[in-house]
């Protein structure tokens, strides 16, 4: 039987791992560095996140890819 704990410590490792992506992640989506003082509505964010969460996919099975061979 799983604990707590456990889904705590999966959501850790999850965010560890994204983090540990985020270098490459940002370079794979090539999104521009918002300008200080400028900020971005709603719908410039949304479409910047599902930027980011594609690129993640890619960048996390491109560590899979590379793990496997």
């Amino acid at each position: 039987m799983s604990t707590g704990n456990e889904g705590i410590d999966r959501q850790q490792q999850k965010v560890t791992e994204f983090l540990r992506l985020l270098p490459l992640t940002l370079e794979i989506a090539g999104l521009p560095k918002g300008e200080p003082g400028r900020h971005f509505n709603e719908g410039q964010m949304e479409v910047r996140v599902n930027t980011l969460k594609a690129a993640y996919r890619l960048a996390r099975q491109l560590l899979i890819d590379i793990a496997s061979k």
